[in-house]
């Protein structure tokens, strides 16, 4: 297992693994209303075993080579992750995601964390072409987007049903030419 310092205040970020679904499940319910505002993993982690099961879903994804889970843990204290939703080695396309509990946020601990797993997916696996998909609603997500010099792609409106609301779509991405500049 390895920890990366995302910098001098204490946040690591770590891979998350289903021996940790406790910790996990934990750090759920403390931002569950503020985390499933937007994204799903909110509802997916609902009680201990579907927080073991999202997690075991990663890990069986990072064993197919297929995405990545890693947790932000700020003072040793888990609040937040990034992750590769997807990640196609062979045509060189990967989707990066996040979230994180109230009490971590306007740190920069996404857009840091988003930073590395970006760098690493382009320079180590040599993906070519890395999306933030977000929701138009999401002011926080697209602010990140923006930070990590992505370019908006375009709007797929009313592209999803969430919690019964129609919502737009926002495709961003950046590609590896871009990044490495």
């Amino acid at each position: 297992m390895f920890v990366k310092s995302l910098g001098t205040d204490g946040a690591e970020l770590r891979p998350l693994e289903p021996w940790q679904a406790e910790e996990f499940f934990a750090h759920m319910e403390r931002g569950r209303e503020f985390i499933g505002q937007h994204i799903g993993f909110a509802d997916k982690a609902g009680d201990l075993e579907s927080a073991r099961a999202l997690l075991r879903g990663y890990a069986d994804k990072a064993a197919a080579d297929t995405g990545r889970i890693f947790g932000i843990w700020l003072d040793d204290k888990l609040v937040g992750g990034v992750l590769l939703r997807v990640m196609d080695v062979p045509q060189g396309r990967a989707e990066v995601g996040c979230w994180l509990e109230p009490a971590a946020t306007g740190k920069g601990l996404i857009t840091r964390a988003s930073k590395i797993l970006i760098d690493w997916v382009i320079r180590e696996r040599g993906v070519h072409r890395v999306e933030w998909l977000v929701s138009s609603a999401n002011a926080p997500s697209i602010a990140v987007a923006r930070r990590l010099g992505m370019s908006k792609d375009g709007v797929l409106r009313s592209y999803f049903l969430y919690r019964g609301v129609r919502q737009d779509l926002e495709v961003w991405s950046v590609l590896a030419p871009e990044w490495e500049s």
